[in-house]
């Protein structure tokens, strides 16, 4: 099977940077700040989006599989 990054994956990928990018950040707020509380729940929501995204890989990956079987 050919391995080719579909734009879910780059969606993926862009998310999970973005997350990365929010985690560091928030490390160096204050743990009582408005930065902090506004990060989190940037990381809460790239978790929710994340979710979304490998539900729909996942629903990708099973058509191809069942378009190569027919």
């Amino acid at each position: 099977m050919e391995s080719t990054r579909t734009p879910t994956d780059k969606a993926i990928e862009g998310m999970i940077e973005l997350s990365a990018d929010a985690q560091i950040k928030r490390r160096m707020a204050a743990k009582d700040s408005a930065a902090f509380h506004n990060l989190s729940g940037a990381i809460a929501a790239y978790g929710k989006a994340l979710a979304l995204l490998t539900a729909l890989q996942r629903r990708e990956e099973f058509y191809t599989i069942v378009a190569a079987a027919a």
